[in-house]
C-alpha cells in the first residue's frame, strides 16, 4: 500500500479557499538545498523587467503618497526570517526542510492597501472580520526522483465576507498575470540558487 501525502502546513490557515495560484519547477539540486535556497530568498531581489514593472505598478499609489516625504522610504532585503521584523507579511509556519508558510490580511485590492498588524499565526487564523482578504503563501520542496527537487509555489486567498469576495473578485483578473510573473520569478530565483550554490 502506498504510503499516504503529507499534509500541507498551508492548509492548516486555508484549507478551503476562493482563489488561488500555484506554480512549479523542477530543480537540479537535492531537497536540502533547495530548501536553504528557499530560505535565503531576497524578496526584494527580484530580476526581471516584467517582474520590476509588475512590482512598480502596484507601488505607485504609495509612491505618489509618499512623494512629499523628505526621507523617502528605502527598500530592504526581505528573506522569510526577515517577515517578522516590519513587514506586513508574517511568518506563519515551517516544516523543516519541506514547507514553509507567510500571510497577510489587508484589503488587497484597494490603490493604497490596508494592512490588518498581525503578530502570530494564532491571529491570523482566528481574523474574521468583515471586508479583508487572508493571503496565505506556502513554498514547498519535495525529492524529485535522487537527485532533483520539485519546488512549489502557492497562493491562496480567503474572503472574510461576500462584500470582500465581490471586490477581491474584481482585482483578480486584472492582477492575476502580475502574481504570476512575480511566482515565477520567485521560483526561478530559487532555482537559480540552488543550482549555484548561491552564486549570482
Amino acid at each position: 500500500m502506498a504510503p499516504l501525502p503529507s499534509p500541507l502546513l498551508a492548509d492548516q490557515f486555508a484549507p478551503r479557499f476562493e482563489f488561488g495560484r500555484t506554480d512549479h519547477v523542477v530543480v537540479a539540486a537535492d531537497p536540502t538545498s533547495a530548501f536553504q535556497a528557499v530560505h535565503d530568498l531576497d524578496l526584494t531581489d527580484l530580476h526581471g523587467f516584467l517582474v520590476t514593472a509588475a512590482v512598480r505598478l502596484r507601488e505607485l499609489p504609495e509612491t505618489w503618497r509618499e512623494r512629499h516625504r523628505r526621507t523617502p522610504r528605502q527598500r530592504t532585503r526581505l528573506t522569510i526570517n526577515d517577515l517578522a521584523a516590519g513587514s506586513d507579511w508574517v511568518l506563519l509556519g515551517e516544516q523543516p526542510g519541506q514547507e514553509i508558510v507567510f500571510g497577510a490580511i489587508g484589503k488587497v485590492w484597494q490603490p493604497i492597501v490596508r494592512w490588518v498588524p498581525v503578530e502570530e499565526a494564532r491571529d491570523f487564523m482566528d481574523f474574521a472580520e468583515p471586508g479583508y482578504a487572508k493571503v496565505v503563501c506556502s513554498i514547498s520542496v519535495l525529492p524529485y526522483g535522487q537527485r532533483r527537487s520539485l519546488v512549489t509555489a502557492e497562493m491562496r486567498v480567503v474572503l472574510t465576507d461576500p462584500h470582500a469576495w465581490l471586490n477581491f473578485r474584481r482585482y483578480w483578473r486584472i492582477s492575476t498575470p502580475f502574481v504570476g510573473i512575480i511566482s515565477r520569478a520567485v521560483l526561478r530565483t530559487v532555482k537559480h540558487s540552488a543550482e549555484t550554490g548561491g552564486l549570482r
